[in-house]
């Protein structure tokens, strides 16, 4: 079986991380993963971390995926499988979402990613191809989103720094038919390995990723 992190953030990029990629990478192999997703945050405190002024044009999408690429480079040298993802914001609430699979060019607008909202946001996904799971539901300040825009929902968020109503996580994804993902959430070296999903067969590429998960032929880590 392969372990596979679906939700970290490097401080290279999210201004709540405190590891960087070489610190990440090496985690990660000790901990017997063979691969990880890069969720970093992409909202407005992100880009303010970054200094980047998102009104004015200019390209967003490279320095976002700075800790992706700094952990692709990385993992490489340990024989991890890395896999580009985000934890988008709106500015409609605190609700998080994880997106796997898209093109650069799907974020390369950062103010009309952030006023579009789910609602506007989830079929633009979908049309490329991308999966969007909302990250830890019941969170405080946080609310499920309507079922309709997602793809799956995190239902074992192994942030230990929260409360994340786990349970009531399982309970909506039951409800309304939608994937299953766990997460270790990792920001800092404690996090590392918590959590994540189980597959028989490695991803080669965030595509088939994406496929394994909409076909639910994987676990999750610490639940059923």
């Amino acid at each position: 079986m392969y372990k596979i992190e679906t939700h970290l953030h490097t401080n290279h990029v999210s201004k709540c991380g405190w590891l960087d990629a070489a610190a990440l990478a090496e985690g990660y192999a000790r901990a017997g993963y063979a691969a990880v997703a890069v969720t970093d945050h992409y909202n407005r405190d992100t880009f303010d971390y970054l200094h980047i002024d998102t009104t004015r044009p200019g390209d967003v999408v490279t320095p976002f995926l700075d800790g992706f690429r700094r952990l692709e480079e990385e993992c490489a040298r340990r024989g991890l499988r890395v896999y580009k993802g985000a934890e988008l914001r709106f500015d409609e609430c605190y609700n998080d979402y994880l997106l796997y699979n898209y093109p650069d060019e799907l974020l390369a607008e950062p103010e009309k990613i952030f006023h579009l909202g789910i609602a506007a946001f989830a079929p633009l996904a979908r049309e490329a191809g991308a999966l969007l799971v909302q990250a830890h539901p019941y969170r405080k300040k946080c609310t499920p989103a309507i079922a309709c825009y997602l793809d799956g929902l995190e239902v074992r968020n192994l942030n230990p720094r929260h409360e994340n109503y786990n349970q009531r996580a399982e309970e909506y994804a039951a409800q309304f038919g939608l994937r299953r993902l766990g997460g270790s959430d990792c920001h800092r070296a404690e996090d590392i390995g918590a959590g994540g999903i189980l597959t028989e067969e490695l991803p080669e590429d965030d595509a088939a990723l994406v496929r394994l998960i909409r076909e639910g032929r994987y676990g999750v880590i610490g639940g059923d």
